[in-house]
Protein backbone atom coordinates (compact mmCIF):
# COMPACT_ATOMS: atom_id res chain seq x y z
CA UNK A 1 0.00 0.00 0.00
CA UNK A 2 2.92 2.31 -0.69
CA UNK A 3 0.82 4.50 -2.97
CA UNK A 4 -1.80 5.12 -0.24
CA UNK A 5 -1.78 8.44 1.59
CA UNK A 6 -4.17 9.09 4.47
CA UNK A 7 -4.96 12.80 4.82
CA UNK A 8 -5.14 13.27 8.56
CA UNK A 9 -5.44 17.06 8.86
CA UNK A 10 -7.61 17.85 11.92
CA UNK A 11 -10.23 19.71 9.85
CA UNK A 12 -10.49 16.79 7.44
CA UNK A 13 -10.94 14.30 10.25
CA UNK A 14 -13.50 16.52 11.99
CA UNK A 15 -15.68 16.77 8.88
CA UNK A 16 -15.32 13.07 8.11
CA UNK A 17 -16.68 12.20 11.55
CA UNK A 18 -19.73 14.38 10.93
CA UNK A 19 -20.26 12.70 7.54
CA UNK A 20 -20.17 9.27 9.18
CA UNK A 21 -22.91 10.26 11.64
CA UNK A 22 -26.23 8.78 10.50
CA UNK A 23 -28.00 11.80 12.06
CA UNK A 24 -26.46 14.11 9.43
CA UNK A 25 -29.23 14.93 6.95
CA UNK A 26 -28.89 15.06 3.16
CA UNK A 27 -28.50 18.83 3.01
CA UNK A 28 -25.73 18.95 5.59
CA UNK A 29 -24.10 15.86 4.11
CA UNK A 30 -23.80 17.61 0.74
CA UNK A 31 -22.41 20.80 2.29
CA UNK A 32 -19.83 18.99 4.39
CA UNK A 33 -18.87 16.72 1.51
CA UNK A 34 -18.01 19.79 -0.59
CA UNK A 35 -16.01 21.32 2.27
CA UNK A 36 -14.16 18.09 2.97
CA UNK A 37 -13.36 17.56 -0.70
CA UNK A 38 -11.94 21.09 -0.95
CA UNK A 39 -9.67 20.48 2.04
CA UNK A 40 -8.45 17.20 0.57
CA UNK A 41 -7.80 18.72 -2.86
CA UNK A 42 -5.80 21.50 -1.20
CA UNK A 43 -3.56 18.78 0.27
CA UNK A 44 -3.09 16.67 -2.87
CA UNK A 45 -2.21 19.55 -5.20
CA UNK A 46 0.87 20.70 -3.27
CA UNK A 47 3.29 19.47 -5.95
CA UNK A 48 1.43 20.80 -9.00
CA UNK A 49 3.82 22.67 -11.31
CA UNK A 50 3.64 26.45 -11.65
CA UNK A 51 4.68 28.95 -14.32
CA UNK A 52 5.45 32.62 -13.98
CA UNK A 53 3.19 35.31 -15.43
CA UNK A 54 3.21 39.09 -15.34
CA UNK A 55 0.32 40.85 -13.62
CA UNK A 56 -0.49 44.48 -12.96
CA UNK A 57 -1.33 45.36 -9.38
CA UNK A 58 -3.04 48.68 -8.57
CA UNK A 59 0.49 50.07 -8.08
CA UNK A 60 2.89 48.38 -10.53
CA UNK A 61 3.65 45.37 -12.69
CA UNK A 62 4.97 42.28 -10.96
CA UNK A 63 5.51 38.56 -11.50
CA UNK A 64 3.21 35.93 -10.08
CA UNK A 65 2.66 32.21 -10.49
CA UNK A 66 -0.23 30.21 -11.91
CA UNK A 67 -0.84 26.52 -12.51
CA UNK A 68 1.31 25.32 -15.39
CA UNK A 69 -0.90 22.45 -16.52
CA UNK A 70 -4.64 21.98 -16.92
CA UNK A 71 -6.60 20.16 -14.21
CA UNK A 72 -9.27 17.64 -15.17
CA UNK A 73 -11.69 16.40 -12.56
CA UNK A 74 -13.39 13.08 -13.32
CA UNK A 75 -16.15 11.91 -10.94
CA UNK A 76 -17.31 8.31 -11.12
CA UNK A 77 -21.10 8.44 -11.45
CA UNK A 78 -23.19 8.88 -9.49
CA UNK A 79 -21.76 9.58 -6.04
CA UNK A 80 -18.59 11.17 -7.39
CA UNK A 81 -20.59 14.16 -8.64
CA UNK A 82 -21.19 15.12 -5.02
CA UNK A 83 -17.48 15.98 -4.79
CA UNK A 84 -17.45 18.34 -7.79
CA UNK A 85 -18.34 21.56 -5.96
CA UNK A 86 -15.48 21.24 -3.51
CA UNK A 87 -12.88 20.98 -6.28
CA UNK A 88 -14.39 23.63 -8.55
CA UNK A 89 -14.56 26.13 -5.68
CA UNK A 90 -10.76 25.85 -5.43
CA UNK A 91 -9.94 25.34 -9.12
CA UNK A 92 -12.72 27.01 -11.10
CA UNK A 93 -10.78 26.59 -14.36
CA UNK A 94 -10.75 22.79 -14.02
CA UNK A 95 -12.37 20.81 -16.81
CA UNK A 96 -14.83 18.08 -15.85
CA UNK A 97 -15.25 14.65 -17.36
CA UNK A 98 -17.68 11.90 -16.34
CA UNK A 99 -17.38 8.13 -16.15
CA UNK A 100 -20.42 5.92 -15.57
CA UNK A 101 -19.85 2.40 -14.27
CA UNK A 102 -22.29 -0.20 -12.92
CA UNK A 103 -21.78 -3.70 -11.55
CA UNK A 104 -23.26 -6.49 -13.63
CA UNK A 105 -25.66 -8.38 -11.30
CA UNK A 106 -24.67 -11.76 -12.80
CA UNK A 107 -20.91 -11.50 -13.23
CA UNK A 108 -20.43 -8.81 -10.52
CA UNK A 109 -17.89 -7.21 -12.85
CA UNK A 110 -17.84 -3.44 -13.47
CA UNK A 111 -19.35 -2.34 -16.79
CA UNK A 112 -18.69 1.02 -18.46
CA UNK A 113 -21.92 2.64 -19.64
CA UNK A 114 -20.95 6.30 -20.14
CA UNK A 115 -17.71 8.19 -20.73
CA UNK A 116 -17.22 11.84 -21.65
CA UNK A 117 -13.75 13.30 -21.13
CA UNK A 118 -12.13 16.64 -22.04
CA UNK A 119 -9.48 16.69 -24.81
CA UNK A 120 -6.86 18.10 -22.39
CA UNK A 121 -6.49 14.72 -20.69
CA UNK A 122 -3.01 13.79 -22.03
CA UNK A 123 -1.36 16.97 -20.69
CA UNK A 124 -3.51 17.47 -17.61
CA UNK A 125 -3.37 16.57 -13.95
CA UNK A 126 -6.32 14.18 -13.66
CA UNK A 127 -8.16 13.73 -10.36
CA UNK A 128 -10.55 10.77 -10.26
CA UNK A 129 -13.08 11.18 -7.45
CA UNK A 130 -15.45 8.74 -5.77
CA UNK A 131 -16.47 8.94 -2.10
CA UNK A 132 -15.85 5.23 -1.48
CA UNK A 133 -13.07 2.84 -2.49
CA UNK A 134 -14.68 -0.50 -1.60
CA UNK A 135 -13.80 -3.52 -3.76
CA UNK A 136 -11.79 -1.36 -6.15
CA UNK A 137 -13.58 -2.61 -9.26
CA UNK A 138 -15.03 0.73 -10.34
CA UNK A 139 -11.81 2.58 -9.54
CA UNK A 140 -9.71 0.17 -11.59
CA UNK A 141 -12.09 0.44 -14.53
CA UNK A 142 -12.08 4.26 -14.30
CA UNK A 143 -8.29 4.36 -14.32
CA UNK A 144 -8.27 1.97 -17.29
CA UNK A 145 -10.57 4.37 -19.13
CA UNK A 146 -8.56 7.55 -18.53
CA UNK A 147 -5.33 5.73 -19.41
CA UNK A 148 -7.01 4.54 -22.61
CA UNK A 149 -7.56 8.22 -23.38
CA UNK A 150 -3.83 8.91 -22.81
CA UNK A 151 -3.95 10.42 -19.31
CA UNK A 152 -0.42 10.53 -17.86
CA UNK A 153 -0.82 12.07 -14.39
CA UNK A 154 -3.64 10.44 -12.41
CA UNK A 155 -4.64 10.73 -8.75
CA UNK A 156 -7.49 8.85 -7.08
CA UNK A 157 -9.33 10.70 -4.30
CA UNK A 158 -11.90 9.15 -1.96
CA UNK A 159 -13.31 9.82 1.51
CA UNK A 160 -12.98 6.33 2.96
CA UNK A 161 -11.26 3.22 1.66
CA UNK A 162 -11.33 -0.47 2.49
CA UNK A 163 -8.09 -2.46 2.59
CA UNK A 164 -9.47 -4.76 -0.10
CA UNK A 165 -10.02 -1.87 -2.51
CA UNK A 166 -6.67 -0.25 -1.81
CA UNK A 167 -4.90 -3.55 -2.46
CA UNK A 168 -6.81 -4.18 -5.70
CA UNK A 169 -6.26 -0.67 -7.10
CA UNK A 170 -2.61 -0.60 -6.03
CA UNK A 171 -1.98 -3.97 -7.69
CA UNK A 172 -3.72 -3.01 -10.93
CA UNK A 173 -2.27 0.52 -11.12
CA UNK A 174 0.79 0.92 -8.89
CA UNK A 175 1.56 4.27 -10.56
CA UNK A 176 -1.69 5.90 -9.35
CA UNK A 177 -1.52 7.46 -5.86
CA UNK A 178 -4.57 6.92 -3.66
CA UNK A 179 -5.65 9.66 -1.25
CA UNK A 180 -8.24 9.07 1.45
CA UNK A 181 -9.36 10.56 4.74
CA UNK A 182 -9.59 7.11 6.37
CA UNK A 183 -8.59 3.50 5.81
CA UNK A 184 -11.52 1.61 7.33
CA UNK A 185 -11.57 -1.91 8.76
CA UNK A 186 -13.09 -4.13 6.07
CA UNK A 187 -15.92 -4.87 3.64
CA UNK A 188 -19.06 -6.68 4.75
CA UNK A 189 -20.73 -9.49 2.79
CA UNK A 190 -22.59 -6.95 0.63
CA UNK A 191 -19.46 -4.98 -0.29
CA UNK A 192 -20.11 -2.05 2.07
CA UNK A 193 -17.21 -0.48 3.92
CA UNK A 194 -17.17 -0.93 7.71
CA UNK A 195 -17.55 1.28 9.68
CA UNK A 196 -17.94 3.46 6.57
CA UNK A 197 -20.64 6.10 6.18
CA UNK A 198 -23.39 4.19 4.42
CA UNK A 199 -24.27 4.54 0.73
CA UNK A 200 -22.72 7.88 -0.22
CA UNK A 201 -24.97 8.32 -3.26
CA UNK A 202 -28.13 7.77 -1.24
CA UNK A 203 -26.96 10.21 1.42
CA UNK A 204 -26.06 12.85 -1.16
CA UNK A 205 -29.25 12.61 -3.20
CA UNK A 206 -31.75 11.45 -0.62
CA UNK A 207 -32.63 8.24 -2.47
Amino acid sequence: MNNLQILDHPLIQNKLTRLRDKATNNHNFRLMLAELTALMVYEITRDYPLREVEVETPLERTTGKVLATPVVLVPILRAGTGMLTGVLDLIPTAKVGHIGIYRDPHTLQPVEYYTKLPPELPRARVILVDPMLATGGSAITAVNIVKREKANHIQFLCLVAAPEGVKALSTAHPDVPIYTAALDRQLNDHGYILPGLGDAGDRIFGT
